[in-house]
Order: structure tokens, then sequence, then C-alpha cells
């Protein structure tokens, strides 16, 4: 199955908020889109921020033979002409969702207007990865999605978030342990056989926002600055006290970020 068919399958689930200029936010692995909400509601008032799900995720469907991160850029487009969106965008990625928007940069520039990359990284697996995101497929498939958030999630948030936060935790915890183990196995495929983003960034043309937690320790500000130093129109931002969910730890940082970046295009 190729990637454009891969985009056909299903349409995407979506939430859409506000008026103005129009933001695309893809979620992290393994989540949904309601990790937005914080952005739903202190952006609306500057943009028409739409969330989507990913394949698997919330309320979009899983296809049977599997995706691909290219074929979730795609499925984004065909999102966008779904709801007449015929203007460039601004479309924006964490983790997971940053690695579609380096595809969707890829495969379908003329649809942007700015590029948002946060706490995520260009680079593919490693074989060391690739061996951990094997292991988390076998977790998952024998114990459940609950397993896995416990794996992952030392690793996922600040130890600020750990101490101060516990609301920020539980949240974590409440949508990974919704999602169902067969689509966070898929997922894990796509992110393993994900293509190597380095060739494609000094092809990137639009302004772009790169926003890292300086906690992070999943996609840590190294890989924030390798971003920053091959996109030539990009801006870096590290947001103190954060780890790999800046959105979700330091909200008012991320959004202000988000807020100043639309303003300025």
């Amino acid at each position: 199955m190729t990637n454009s068919e891969f985009a056909s399958i299903s349409p995407l689930a979506y939430d859409a908020r506000g008026i103005g200029p129009t933001l695309v936010l893809l979620h992290a692995f393994p989540l949904d889109r309601t990790m937005w909400t914080g952005q739903l509601k202190g952006l609306s008032s500057d943009c028409h921020v739409i969330v989507p799900d990913a394949f698997g995720f919330g309320g979009t469907p899983l296809p049977s033979e599997g995706w691909t991160i290219d074929g979730l850029a795609d499925s984004v487009a065909l999102l966008l002409d779904s709801i007449d969106q015929t203007e460039p965008v601004i479309l924006g990625g964490l983790s997971m969702g940053g690695y579609v928007a380096l595809a969707f940069a890829r495969r379908h520039p003329q649809r942007l207007r700015g590029l948002i990359l946060a706490d995520t990284r260009a680079e593919p697996d490693s074989a060391e990865a690739k061996a951990g995101r094997a292991a988390m497929i076998e977790l998952g498939l024998k114990s459940g999605s609950s397993a896995v958030i416990e794996k992952m999630l030392p690793n996922m948030l600040s130890p600020v978030s750990f101490a101060e936060r516990p609301e920020v935790v539980a949240t974590v915890r409440r949508i990974v342990s919704t999602q169902k183990p067969e689509s966070i196995a898929a997922a894990l495929g796509a992110l393993r056989d994900r293509p190597d983003a380095r060739p494609g960034l000094s092809t990137i043309k639009v302004p772009t926002l790169i926003i890292v937690g300086e906690d992070d320790k999943i996609t840590p500000p190294d890989a924030a600055r390798t971003l920053n130093s091959a996109i030539s129109q990009s801006k870096l931002v590290i947001i103190s006290g954060a780890g790999h969910l800046s959105h979700l730890e330091a909200p008012e940082a991320f959004n202000a970020a988000i807020r100043e970046f639309v303003n300025s295009l």
C-alpha cells in the first residue's frame, strides 16, 4: 500500500475552535488530540485552531494494514481539503506530531505558511531505539496501555512536573490509558520506520518556530538546536521547568511563544 492510499482510508477526527489564521496542531505519542486542550482554550482568540487525532488514537480509526508517518502527513492535507482550507496554514507538531509536520513540509510545502516543531527531532531511530520500539510493542500488546505509560512516564515529564504538577501527571496517565494497545503498536511501527528528515531541513523556506523543554530527555535541547541550525528561517525557544510535554507542563510559556510567532507572520 502506498502512502497516498493511506490518506484515503479514513478521515481524521478533529476539534476546532477560534477565528483567525489556521493553526493545525499534531499530537504526541501515545496521546490524542485532547492533549491540546490548553492550546484550544489559550490560542483560539488568536487563531483558528484545529487539532486532529492520528490513526488509531482518540476518534480516528486504525487502518487494518497500519500506517506511516508520510501517510499521516498526507491525511492532514486531506483533512484540509475536506474543510475547504485552501490558504496555507501554520502547522505544528509535538514529538510524533513533529515527525508528521516535517513530513508534511517535505510533501506539501505549498500548503505551509509557517511551521512549529516542538520537542521533536529530525534524526531517524537508531538501532537501539528501534529495539526499544520492539520491546514497547511487546509490552503494550501483552500488558496494555497502562503498562506503556508507566514505562514511558519517567522520561516524559520534568522533575518539576513530578514534584509540583500532579494534575499534569494524572492527565498524561488518563489520556494514554484510553488508547488501544493495537493502536499504540501500530504507531510504534510508524515511528520506528519513519524516514530521516535531516536531508529536507534545508529545503524548509517558511518561518519556523522550534520549542523544547529544557529538561526534555526524549528529544533534548541539542536535537532542537540541530533543527535550528539547519532551518534557515527558524527561531529556538527553550522552556524552563518543562520536559518532553512542554505544552502541558508550561502551557502559558508554550502558548506565548506560539502567539508571538503567529503574530509575526
